[in-house]
């Protein structure tokens, strides 16, 4: 991301290329963390001896995840519904950057000071582009959840699961189940960024260019701090977003507090941070990741306008000494005529 204190190098559609585009290479790369996550989030936990009645499998940790999901669907089961979640990815990420480099070049612009936005205004700006970009997106993180949680048996594409949602209790509304915990966590992202920001000011001051080891190290720490303090919430949205558990009885949660007092009547407190392991190790991969590749395309996408800009001028030019010459040739050749 550009200096704060700068205006932007590149228009805003240049940003949420960039970052929609390290974005979904990040987490191609991590796809199988998301998995395990998500059902490590959405399983219930059992009590010592407890033997479960429910054919659904029960995982202990994050290894015994990938090793019975390999067993039980092979290595296709770690990229279930991956189409699908990519897809949100880049309209998440495209919609979240777009606005969030309009909303900071906005508040740039109009700011009395040339100083630098504090903490709480990077965290209101991020927090503005991200309810933006969830109120468009959120229909596809739904559709995805679901997939993530099916089992084999029941796998669908990404049309037929949306179908399936829509046919629920909820009708078309529920491809926005879990909006308002998304709206919530809409300071997740914003913690993320607006970290990203201070700690770059404050580790590399006054650096306008980012390696991609800083860049990465950056990310990373930014996103673990998001990570552990919205963890509750991220748990409770997964929770609302798949099916109700067996002991709901196919009845659905109402809203993510509702959520989160099932887990702790069923599970006890410590529970609304499960799967915090892999999210936190997919959140410090993928946003390393992502803010490297952010960083490298930005570059390139500087590189680019200034060459068509170059180029654009040079014609310009050219076309400017054609003219300029078609004009004297045409002064040359007219007749003077004398009475």
């Amino acid at each position: 991301m550009a200096v704060q204190s700068k205006p932007a190098a590149l228009p805003p559609w240049g940003y949420a290329v960039a970052g929609s585009t390290g974005a979904v290479l990040a987490n191609a790369l991590v796809y199988p963390l998301d998995i395990v996550k998500t059902r490590l989030q959405v399983q219930i936990k059992r009590k010592p001896g407890e033997e479960s009645d429910h054919s659904e499998p029960h995982y202990t940790s994050t290894w015994d995840a990938i090793t019975k999901i390999v067993a039980e669907e092979g290595v296709h089961g770690l990229y279930a519904g991956m189409n699908g979640a990519l897809l949100g990815v880049a309209s998440t990420n495209f919609a979240y950057f777009y606005w969030y480099s309009i909303v900071r070049q906005l508040y740039l612009k109009y700011q009395k000071v040339s100083a630098p936005p504090s903490t709480a205004v990077e965290l209101i700006l991020g927090a503005i582009a991200g309810a933006v970009a969830q109120l468009c997106t959120i229909p596809v993180a739904v559709v995805t959840t679901r997939q993530q949680t099916q089992s084999k048996a029941d796998r669908k594409g990404l049309l037929d699961t949306a179908r399936e949602v829509i046919h629920s209790e909820d009708g078309v509304f529920g491809l926005w189940r879990g909006l308002k915990a998304s709206l919530v966590l809409v300071v997740n992202p914003a913690i993320t960024y607006g970290a990203y920001e201070r700690l770059k000011g404050a580790i590399f001051p006054g650096k306008t260019r980012l390696t991609a080891g800083e860049a990465f190290l950056l990310g990373a720490m930014s996103k673990a701090l998001a990570t552990i303090a919205t963890q509750p919430l991220i748990v409770a949205k997964v929770g609302l977003q798949s099916k109700p558990p067996p002991q709901r009885q196919g009845k659905p949660f109402k809203g993510f507090i509702e959520v989160m007092q099932f887990i702790v009547k069923h599970e006890g407190l410590s529970s609304l941070f499960k799967g915090i392991g892999p999210q936190i190790i997919k959140g410090f991969l993928v946003q390393g990741l992502l803010m490297m590749t952010k960083e490298r395309m930005e570059f390139f996408f500087v590189l680019l306008f200034r060459y068509v800009r170059k180029i654009r001028s040079e014609q310009l030019a050219k076309a400017a000494e054609l003219a300029a010459a078609a004009a004297s040739k045409a002064k040359v050749a007219v007749p003077i005529s004398t009475k």
